[in-house]
């Protein structure tokens, strides 16, 4: 990663945190409800129509208590103590629609809410609270037929371990033994690991909807640790130490020929693609162009943009995607698909509206570009 990508991703990174401005908490609507995401039988947090968030913690000993929210836990909410022992607070503006990590700060120490479901983020477990988005159909869960997302333990001898992979199968995979399947190789973000597509993004939920709905024909998705200087998440290193040689070779070298070996694919660049968020997108940038015979489809969602000189064979590329958040650089974006374009690529840009550097971004994009994957 260069270093004007690093600071533009690090930049990106640090305004999404989500920020409060100041509301008359009167009108606020008291019609609250438990986050979807919480603990079962929790009642806090709660979230209402217009998007804020309600937390009450008990620490009948502490001194101070606030809910941190975004990605690295900026921004927050100060709570109240109540005569019962308990904190509790509504934060000050409404929340953007989707997923938000957030932990909770008492008396100085980081603490996860133990009302709610715990998601990796930030190179920790973090608690999660999903505010309704008003699109939320596309990824949810319905009564339609549903893919397989399984574990699997790859050899990587770049490494001395076994890695870990999650490997999307579509609806009816185990049903035809002769029928093969193309395969996106999708990338999670800084601090994130391989369950984060299928936790915080849904993205076999999207994929058994689209498939349902007829919008997509059936593939593969292929998910993995995409931060190999940490052997695992939390083991050191960080974005500025983070070198690409050794995810190339575990992807690469490693992951798909395992992948092609136990997994009816159809093992040739025409059918393979790569995408990734934020820093997935920084990977997919750099490998695609390392590797132009592997890859014939490119995404970057939140993760930067090609420009036309930097590819090489113009007629190894069958589409670039790339995009982002309203609240991020959707100029950035637009003017690199035009860029393509004039170049003669096939490039498609997306913006997902009334989001930043969040998951909905990436739930959204993921919507959009999956029925341009693999067309042919």
């Amino acid at each position: 990663m260069n270093n004007k990508f690093s600071v533009i991703f690090l930049a990106s990174a640090l305004i999404t945190g989500t920020c409060f401005a100041q509301t008359d908490q009167t009108a606020i609507l008291d019609d609250f409800k438990p986050s979807t995401l919480n603990q079962p039988g929790q009642e806090y947090p709660q979230v209402n129509s217009q998007g804020y968030a309600r937390f009450r913690i008990t620490a009948p000993a502490a001194d101070s208590v606030r809910v941190s929210l975004g990605l690295g836990g900026r921004g927050g909410t100060k709570l109240a103590k109540a005569s019962d022992g308990t904190w509790v607070g509504t934060t000050e503006g409404p929340l953007d629609e989707g997923f938000h990590y957030y932990h909770l700060n008492i008396d100085g120490g980081i603490f996860n809410d133990p009302g709610t479901l715990n998601f990796y983020g930030s190179t920790r477990w973090e608690s999660g609270i999903e505010i309704p988005a008003h699109d939320q159909d596309f990824y949810a869960l319905k009564e339609v037929p549903h893919g397989h997302v399984q574990q699997v333990l790859f050899p990587s001898k770049s490494t001395n371990t076994s890695r870990r992979a999650f490997v999307y199968t579509p609806p009816g995979y185990e049903n035809d033994k002769t029928k093969k399947y193309p395969v996106l190789y999708l990338q999670h973000g800084w601090g994130e690991d391989e369950t984060a597509w299928s936790n915080q993004g849904h993205a076999n939920l999207i994929m058994d909807n689209l498939i349902a709905g007829g919008r997509i024909k059936p593939f593969i998705i292929v998910m993995t640790y995409g931060m190999t200087n940490n052997i695992r998440p939390g083991g050191g290193g960080g974005m500025r130490s983070f070198k690409i040689d050794s995810f190339q070779t575990v992807l690469v070298d490693e992951l798909i020929p395992y992948v092609d070996a136990h997994f009816r694919t159809k093992a040739d660049q025409a059918h393979r693609a790569m995408a990734g968020l934020s820093m997935g997108g920084m990977e997919t940038h750099t490998i695609t162009l390392n590797k132009p015979a592997v890859f014939s489809y490119y995404a970057l969602l939140s993760g930067g943009i090609y420009k036309p000189e930097e590819i090489k064979d113009k007629s190894k590329v069958k589409l670039i995607f790339l995009s982002c958040g309203s609240k991020e650089r959707p100029d950035g974006v637009r003017n690199a698909v035009v860029a393509l374009k004039d170049a003669g690529f096939n490039a498609v840009s997306y913006i997902s509206e009334n989001t930043a550097h969040e998951f909905l971004t990436w739930r959204r994009s993921l919507y959009e570009l999956a029925p341009l994957l693999f067309k042919d």
